[in-house]
């Protein structure tokens, strides 16, 4: 078990909002960029996601933030750095620099944030510690599990439709866009019908809002609370590092 599966879910996702609320105020790109790396550290050590698990993960936070530097760098007035083929700004640069940098941060702690936390632990946090009601509590944990199942369900209607398709001269299966679209029809039925019986489901079990008996109440201790104050002076030190070093680095990094 890594050092951050052990802490207590739900100071672990206050620790996780209060960060990203942080990242909210900051734009420097060389603040950012070492949150970042703190961050992907915190990842691979802290919740041991290995090195390969660890990149594909930040695969889709890695899209949006080229996509938000771009949208920026291109948009945005300011002094030309490029003006052919295309126009990029200086200020379009760095402002675009410092918001991509904020998606990752969050990415990369996300990250972190799942892989070190048990759906289960959560909702029985959240329900014991957060005072959340125990329907609420319920139905995040019954939408994290179908959100896991996703890819498998995907995969079996991709199958079917294989099955069902005509098939090319060479024997191949002839789907194209489509059999995506009718693929994404069909799964969503199949989401909405799911939920549906999870609702009904949890509702003949008696789930209210009243207080509930936990059967394994989740731990919380002084080394959760060590964690909350060692995550908020890191951070502090990252950002009064970024003010003392902002005077020194170049005038294009500066916001």
């Amino acid at each position: 078990m890594t050092a951050l599966a052990e802490r207590n879910p739900t100071v672990k996702a206050g620790l996780l909002l209060a960060v990203s609320l942080a990242t909210v105020v900051l734009l420097d790109p060389v603040t950012l960029a070492a949150l970042y790396l703190a961050g992907v550290a915190v990842a691979r050590f802290g919740a041991g996601v290995r090195g390969r698990a660890l990149l594909l993960a930040q695969v889709p936070f890695w899209s949006f933030a080229l996509g938000v530097l771009a949208v920026n760098a291109l948009s945005r007035p300011g002094t030309v750095l490029l003006d052919s083929p295309v126009r990029v700004t200086q200020e379009g640069l760095v402002v675009g620099l410092g918001l991509a940098l904020r998606g990752l941060v969050i990415g990369a702690l996300t990250v972190a944030f799942l892989a070190s936390t048990p759906p289960r632990a959560l909702m029985v946090s959240l329900t014991q510690h957060a005072r959340l009601s125990p329907r609420y509590a319920y139905a995040l944990l019954a939408g994290h599990r179908m959100l896991a199942g996703l890819p498998r369900h995907w995969a079996d209607v991709r199958a079917a439709q294989a099955v069902r398709a005509p098939l090319r001269r060479d024997g191949t299966p002839r789907t194209g866009v489509a059999a995506l679209g009718r693929a994404a029809f069909a799964l969503l039925v199949h989401q909405v019908r799911a939920s549906e019986r999870v609702a009904l489901a949890l509702e003949s079990r008696g789930l209210s809002d009243r207080p509930r008996t936990l059967w394994r109440p989740v731990p919380l201790d002084r080394r959760d609370a060590l964690l909350a104050v060692g995550v908020v002076v890191a951070v502090a030190a990252v950002v009064v590092a970024g003010v003392l070093v902002a005077p020194l680095l170049p005038p294009w990094l500066r916001v």
